[in-house]
């Protein structure tokens, strides 16, 4: 529940066209809800501006189909499922139809019917999505390696109702690739940069670009590439100011992050009509 459907619902009671013994059910419900071994966090919408999201690894399919469902009744807006397996995202998309299921378009032939469990790469499927927004979020790849992970950022931030660009394999080993790019990078309100190795193409987007840049490292790249370490410490250690640096591989924290200064920039601007 939001702050929108608060109002609403306290409109309706006022107004007698909602028993109050039915708002206050309702509201039992507001703070959290005890699902299959998860208690479900219906009021950080209401704190934060961002419904929680449901991360598949660790939970059965039976887990997530449920959890899916309680957020759904929830009405906290856009419901997501990071990181799913393939039965994981089969079981949550049969017990709650609609869900949009987003997975890097060159992978999908790992997941016909007859590919292995486990063997497609993980899914984020959003139920419920928020409108169109007019931000646009850009969001640049070091390598192909770097792909699933940008491909997640992207796939968090459509749920969300923004538009996200996706600019792959412009890593700066090849600088007239990263050249050819600089208009739609510096078009965008914010930039989300993906990149293993040595984490370098973070620093040469955030001496560009105006716009805030959020970095992912991720864990591609040979032996001392350390899975990801030595770009997230590279990323740190940035001479460009004020990069804002995610775990790595986390491509939905990077769009959470986006979301964040999205949503405050939106705020601000709405205060001031």
């Amino acid at each position: 529940m939001n702050a929108h459907e608060l109002a609403v619902l306290i409109s309706a009671v006022r107004d007698g066209s909602l028993d109050p013994d039915d708002a206050l059910a309702r509201l039992k419900r507001l703070p959290f809800a005890e699902v299959a071994g998860a208690r479900i966090d219906h009021h950080r919408t209401l704190r934060t501006g961002q419904p929680e999201a449901v991360y598949g690894p660790g939970k059965s399919p039976g887990q997530c189909a449920r959890i899916v469902n309680e957020m759904l009744r929830g009405g906290t807006g856009p419901v997501l499922l990071t990181r799913a397996t393939r039965v994981q995202t089969e079981a949550a998309v049969e017990a709650c139809p609609g869900g949009k299921v987003h997975r890097p378009p060159d992978r999908e032939h790992e997941c016909s019917a007859d590919a292995p469990v486990g063997d497609a790469e993980p899914a984020t499927v959003v139920w419920r999505a928020a409108p169109a927004r007019a931000e646009w979020v850009t969001v640049a790849s070091a390598g192909t390696a770097d792909g699933p992970v940008a491909f997640e950022a992207a796939a968090v931030l459509s749920a969300f109702g923004v538009s996200a660009q996706l600019v792959p394999d412009i890593g700066i080993a090849g600088l007239h690739r990263f050249l050819a790019e600089i208009d739609t990078l510096t078009s965008a309100d914010v930039v989300i940069v993906v990149a293993g190795m040595e984490g370098a193409l973070a620093t040469a987007v955030a001496g560009v670009v105006a716009a805030p840049v959020i970095a992912v490292p991720t864990s591609a790249g040979y032996g001392a590439a350390f899975e990801g370490v030595t770009a997230l410490l590279a990323m740190h250690a940035s001479c460009a100011a004020g990069v804002t640096v995610v775990g790595i591989d986390n491509g939905f924290g990077a769009a959470m992050a986006a979301m964040r200064i999205l949503d405050v920039a939106a705020a601000q601007h709405t205060a001031a009509m």
